[in-house]
């Protein structure tokens, strides 16, 4: 887990990939925390892909600092 807030704006989408490395994490830490309600995501209507909100990346850092 990285020890600065993430630099991201808080109504934008994030990958699964760009969340990871904005948290410094790896992909199956963050399906654990997403699983485990710890952070929420959202799906893409068009492409079914996971996302995350800048909002939710922030406050899932903030809790764990």
């Amino acid at each position: 887990m990285v020890t600065e807030q993430p630099n991201v704006q808080p109504n934008s989408r994030y990958t699964v990939t760009e969340t990871c490395k904005l948290l410094g994490i790896h992909r199956n830490s963050l399906l654990k925390y997403t699983k485990s309600g710890r952070i929420k995501s959202g799906v893409r209507k068009s492409t079914a892909k996971k996302f995350y909100l800048g909002s939710e990346i922030i406050s899932f850092w903030n809790k764990q600092i």
